[in-house]
């Protein structure tokens, strides 16, 4: 088990010379303290030292964040403006004390005052403005981007509340609201002078010949940045979410008829806008607050980089840009998924009707500026707006969109004359019973590039998806896999294995970590080895501590670590999961004398409330568990723990504690996954398909240090080209077939034997992911799994391998190809100088 007298030896071992010393830790904490919080430790409380230390902290981000940006406005280079719906940051405190190479001052400090700096970074709140893993991905990328040095921007929305935090009640999901702001973000700076306005509603009419948006509602996006500090640079990018604030005009009229309630309520209820985080499930549902969020951040975004735009002068004392002509060569708009996908129409609205820009030249200027991520394949999560709703709300933005249809039709009409089909199929409003606007396609249209997330993601969406679009713009599609930031997801997260590396092969993994290649050679040394299981192990003990305490589950640390947490939704198969479970018991049951490779099986993931398949799948998993977690038979060779409330600072824990990693979504389905690179990087071996990166991490590792299963994306088409039948493969399975008749049966919900019913039936009717027909071939590999987990020498050193062929994967890597290939720019090794606590920054 490691002590804290030992974390405290990793930390102050990770080479990066403090920039401060203690006591000047120790004095700025005491200021904070009685200063800024008006506390003495008499009265303070732990929540107060967190927030003591916080401010500590940003106090040496502030200096490197004004003089980044003064560095930004004096050289002028093209920045990155990263359009995002979601940012999933979770914590910041012991992040950025990593980035700034600090960790080992301010632990010292605490130790010295008498406090855990543990302790303290448990206290902070996760930053949860993100679903999963495209808000997480957001996250890296822009850890990446201030690490590389880019001129890079990150905009989204300050939600209220941010993902639900979830509670596990008799099995039940229960969602409760995450207050993450109840009591304040120390990290953040409002910006009420850079408030900005937002139209909605009203109408289009010809003013001189011009169409013009008029009689619109006004609300006001009010800015917070956050600082985003690069690792070990002193670059210190800025993160700007917006939030939705009322006009004092709101509703005057009711003040004037003496009604001051309702223009209250009125007030309240135009800032819903930036309230609550859609969670998601996957399917798209044109709700109205859903796209005015949308827009929001869009319009806010736009106005705000262009006024930027507009007030950059190399080279001269006063703004002297007046033409748009340079914008593409200033600006790169990356916009993530389809969220942001209003920014298109919105930049043709600001050029066209405010900067009266002409037409094809504003065009010209978007195309050459925009480009698009897409993160699914999955048709049903495709953004397709009614046109009676996106007309009510955004007039003018729905007549711009028929334009560019218009226009865009036309030139698919020149290139294939005739083809009424393809027309249809490529066309930016889908009729039917209710017309819709299809926003990849708009996307498509108006980017520069297309980038899946996967190289076999990026097949898909050229091959299926968007093939009519690849064959009329080949060159627009690229891949761009994805990545992970080594510096939170090991070198924060695992200090252990991070000392053990750099120990070995120095520290220059941390910002170029295809130097864990070098790693490779060790697979051979059996001292390295034994000390990678033995950082393993305590990362487990430390792990089994946390679930006694939280969940008040014994663990047997000498079984498998089996995980698999993510989002719950069908098309990552947890379910498939349950029922190896499952088998797993009656396997138990039915000879508890025979040999059998100890597991602890932990899931964890939120179901969106509405998703009712989702929601009783976590019920089932979680039965399942009580069922065999209280069985005397069993005993600690098996174990289930549903992982309550799954969030970043949680994946913290036990990603570095996993022996297995689960990712076994459906060949085709997945666009890339975030999650399975993590786990690689942190030393668990991957059981899963040849779905999204996993294709590309078994070609780094070797097909022999993963346990791939299952039918391929051809295969998968081949199967239901000829018709999938579920019941042949329930039928013809004795171990599926039991199991499944186990859930349909009460077996695991004598409560209510019907209770799980809509999963058995769901299941033999309607197997959409093919859950069924890859059944056998995964509990075949999981006995593989096992086999190799006899002997810990032959793990250590697949584990080892996995960890050398991480490389890849590094957000570090992803970002660069965006820089070199979409944006148009090039990273920068200049590390900026350490600038005094002075200056004012000439623009924010």
């Amino acid at each position: 088990m490691i002590t804290e007298c030992d974390r405290r030896k990793q930390i102050s071992m990770r080479g990066i010379a403090p920039v401060e010393n203690v006591a000047t830790v120790k004095k700025s904490f005491n200021r904070h303290l009685h200063y800024t919080l008006v506390k003495d430790r008499n009265v303070a409380t732990p929540r107060d030292y967190y927030f003591s230390l916080a401010y500590t902290v940003r106090d040496h981000l502030v200096s490197r964040w004004i003089r980044t940006q003064q560095f930004y406005y004096e050289v002028d280079p093209k920045r990155v403006y990263y359009l995002s719906l979601e940012f999933y940051m979770g914590r910041t405190l012991s992040n950025t004390m990593v980035n700034l190479g600090i960790q080992s001052s301010c632990d010292e400090a605490m130790y010295q005052l008498g406090l855990d700096i543990e302790e303290l970074e448990e206290i902070e709140q996760d930053a949860g403005l993100g679903n999963g893993g495209l808000g997480r991905l957001a996250a890296c990328f822009l850890d990446s981007m201030a690490s590389l040095g880019l001129a890079a921007y990150g905009y989204g929305i300050r939600y209220d509340y941010g993902i639900f935090t979830q509670r596990i009640e008799n099995g039940w999901q229960v969602e409760e609201p995450d207050d993450w702001l109840r009591f304040g973000n120390p990290w953040e700076k409002s910006r009420p002078e850079y408030c900005l306005p937002v139209n909605f509603y009203g109408r289009v009419e010809k003013v001189n010949d011009q169409d013009k948006w008029v009689d619109a509602q006004v609300l006001f996006a009010m800015p917070y940045d956050t600082p985003v500090p690069g690792y070990g640079n002193n670059t210190v990018n800025t993160l700007r979410l917006w939030s939705c604030k009322a006009p004092n005009s709101f509703q005057l009229h009711f003040f004037n008829n003496g009604d001051y309630i309702n223009a209250v309520c009125e007030r309240n209820n135009a800032e819903n806008i930036s309230r609550v985080l859609y969670p998601n499930d996957n399917v798209f549902e044109g709700k109205e607050l859903r796209l005015k969020q949308e827009y929001f951040m869009v319009t806010a975004s736009l106005q705000d980089l262009i006024r930027r735009f507009k007030s950059s002068s190399f080279g001269q004392a006063k703004p002297v840009r007046t033409s748009f002509d340079t914008f593409p060569d200033k600006v790169a708009i990356q916009l993530n998924d389809t969220h942001p996908s209003l920014a298109i129409p919105e930049l043709m609205r600001i050029l066209v009707d405010i900067e009266n820009v002409p037409w094809d030249k504003a065009w010209d200027i978007t195309t050459r500026t925009c480009a698009y991520t897409n993160h699914t394949v999955l048709p049903e999560a495709l953004e397709r707006w009614p046109v009676g709703l996106l007309g009510h709300v955004l007039p003018r933005h729905l007549a711009i969109l028929y334009e560019i249809n218009l226009r865009f039709l036309q030139e698919v009409g020149k290139r294939w004359p005739g083809d009424f089909g393809r027309l249809a199929r490529m066309s930016l409003v889908e009729e039917g019973p209710e017309k819709k606007i299809n926003m990849a396609h708009v996307c498509i249209v108006g980017s520069k590039a297309v980038n899946g997330v996967a190289a076999i993601h990026s097949e898909i969406i050229k091959k299926n998806t968007f093939k009519d679009f690849y064959e009329m713009f080949p060159k627009k599609f690229q891949n761009k896999t994805n990545g992970i930031t080594p510096r939170r997801w090991l070198l924060l997260c695992n200090p252990g294995l991070s000392d053990a590396i750099a120990e070995k092969i120095g520290e220059t993994w941390v910002t170029n970590l295809n130097e864990l290649r070098k790693l490779t050679p060790l697979s051979k040394e059996e001292a390295f080895l034994r000390n990678f299981m033995k950082i393993k192990q305590e990362n487990k003990m430390k792990l089994a501590q946390y679930l006694q305490t939280n969940y008040h589950i014994k663990v047997n640390t000498a079984s498998m670590f089996d995980m698999q947490v993510k989002r719950i939704h069908e098309y990552k198969r947890q379910l498939m999961n349950c029922l190896h479970i499952i088998t797993l018991y009656n396997r138990l049951k039915k000879n508890p004398q025979a040999p059998f490779v100890p597991r602890t099986i932990m899931v964890g993931g939120k179901a969106a409330p509405g998703y009712h398949i989702a929601k009783m799948i976590i019920k089932l998993i979680n039965n399942v568990g009580r069922v065999v977690n209280n069985d005397p038979i069993i005993g600690d060779r098996l174990k289930v723990i549903y992982l309550e409330n799954y969030r970043v600072s949680l994946a913290e824990k036990i990603i570095p504690a996993a022996d297995l990693s689960e990712q076994i979504s459906l060949a085709g389905t997945e666009a890339s996954g975030t999650g399975n690179m993590k786990f690689m990087l942190n030393g668990a071996l991957t059981i899963g398909t040849l779905d999204g990166a996993n294709v590309e991490m078994m070609e780094e590792m070797g097909k022999e240090n993963i346990f791939i299963f299952g039918m391929t994306v051809d295969e998968v088409e081949e199967l239901f080209r000829k018709g999938y039948n579920p019941r042949s493969f329930y039928e013809n399975d004795a171990e599926l077939k039991q199991a499944l008749d186990q859930v349909n049966g009460g077996y695991f919900s004598p409560e209510d034997p019907n209770l799980f019913s809509d999963l058995y039936q769901g299941l033999l009717n309607n197997d959409r992911f093919a859950l069924c027909a890859d059944f056998r071939a995964y509990v075949d590999c999981q006995e593989q799994v096992s086999e190799l987990f006899k002997d810990p020498m032959k793990w250590a050193v697949k584990a080892t391998l996995n960890v050398a062929a991480s490389g890849k994967f590094s957000s570090d890597r992803t970002i660069s190809e965006y820089a070199k290939d979409i944006w148009g720019v090039e990273p920068s090794l200049v590390k900026l100088p350490n600038p005094a606590d002075k200056g004012s920054a000439k623009e924010n």
